[in-house]
């Protein structure tokens, strides 16, 4: 059901994050906690595959990671969601935040099936830079890259953390109806970025968005979301909840059934 901006729920409940404006002390996502504290579900992970691709618009080669839920093979045709990565995390540590198990559980859970598909976008907010264009490999050559693995590029969305909840919602904006949905957790926004700035933008994609009331971007991110110019379609503040992977972790099969239900 769809979230009124001024009735957004409240729900219960470090590395420096590089935000539109420059760098924000926090936490790292990933200590001193440990897996452990994570709730990785304790299901099969499915394919899972780890590979190297060459990247025209990043100009180098870059990591790319794809999970497929158990149960459905190679994901031949189901569609995909593409991962934005935080400041301090990469492809390569997807599997140990256990991103697999989470899409696993949430479709053995009823959500509809897709495929995570991930590539290092660098630590530039995923806007370009330079040479230096990840959103650009994003809408240029991730379908590709994921055609050829025989995934649906026709139905995606966009989920990211931190810096990448920030690229995600930037992504929706510049390419208006490439995304289906977008879902991020605590989006590294500020009052003057790209994005507050274009929030009319992302009119007509459906957004979650998901925040602790201690999370250092929590203001900004209640100010975002009362510009947005419709209801969110997903998303709570958890009450003090801050800038941590076991707060991400707990809202990832919520924001993964959001996001399946928009790719059927």
């Amino acid at each position: 059901m769809a979230l009124s901006r001024r009735r957004f729920l409240a729900a219960g409940g470090g590395i420096a994050v590089l935000g539109a404006g420059g760098l924000v002390a926090v936490r790292r996502l990933d200590d001193p906690e440990t897996a452990d504290d994570w709730g990785i579900p304790a299901v099969p992970a499915g394919t899972v595959r780890f590979e190297q691709v060459d990247s025209v618009r990043r100009g180098s080669t870059v990591d790319l990671f794809t999970a497929v839920p158990a149960g459905h093979g190679d994901g031949a045709g189901l569609p995909v969601c593409l991962v934005l990565h935080g400041a301090s995390g990469r492809p390569a540590d997807y599997s140990t935040f256990g991103l697999p198990q989470f899409l696993a559980a949430a479709v053995r859970g009823g959500a509809p099936p897709f495929v995570l598909a991930g590539a290092d976008g660098g630590s530039q907010s995923w806007s370009p830079v330079g040479a230096d264009d990840p959103q650009g490999m994003l809408l240029e050559e991730m379908p590709g890259w994921l055609t050829e693995r025989g995934f649906d590029v026709t139905r995606l969305a966009a989920w990211g953390w931190s810096m990448g909840g920030y690229g995600a919602l930037r992504l929706a904006q510049v390419a208006p109806g490439r995304l289906r949905a977008v879902a991020v957790f605590s989006p590294a926004v500020r009052p003057d970025d790209a994005v507050t700035a274009d929030a009319e933008a992302l009119g007509g994609t459906p957004v979650g968005v998901w925040c602790g009331t201690e999370d250092p971007f929590y203001p900004a991110v209640r100010s975002l979301v009362d510009s947005l110019p419709e209801p969110l379609a997903a998303g709570a503040y958890a009450r003090g909840a801050g800038h941590t992977r076991t707060y991400l972790s707990s809202i990832t099969l919520e924001a993964f059934g959001f996001l399946g239900s928009h790719l059927v």
